[in-house]
């Protein structure tokens, strides 16, 4: 019997999509809460610094900081996506505008990683970011 259901991996990245498009816009209006929101209460960010970023408390904190520093314009854009009903996992290029020491514009971009667990409401929260 041939499977005529779409597949699930396209269901996910349309999920991960679709919650990276709400993660930049939160981003690019400078909302470190609604950033922070993003994310369970346990989660981890570990950026190209090398610190570990752990909770909602450090987690606004640290979006703060990148704000305060010039940072706009977010662009994720996913490479891979997968997943079940409970944990997704995606990969994505991202890219952001920010600013020298001199307050001249400069861009930004790498690569991230990213595990989200299923809430109970079907939303995807953040459990792990870590970017280059």
């Amino acid at each position: 019997m041939a499977n005529t259901t779409p597949s699930a991996s396209l269901d996910v990245r349309a999920e991960v999509t679709a919650t990276y498009a709400a993660w930049d816009s939160a981003f690019n209006k400078a909302d470190a809460k609604a950033v922070a929101a993003a994310y369970v209460s346990n989660a981890k960010v570990l950026p190209p610094t090398h610190e570990v970023i752990s909770g909602p408390v450090e987690i606004e904190k640290f979006f703060a900081g990148l704000f305060s520093g010039g940072f706009t314009d977010h662009n994720l854009e996913v490479i891979d996506a997968g997943g079940d009903e409970k944990v997704v996992y995606s990969t994505a290029k991202w890219s952001a505008n920010g600013k020298k020491a001199d307050g001249s514009a400069q861009a930004a971009g790498g690569i991230a990683t990213h595990v989200f667990e299923r809430q109970a409401d079907g939303s995807l929260k953040l459990r792990l970011h870590t970017f280059n």
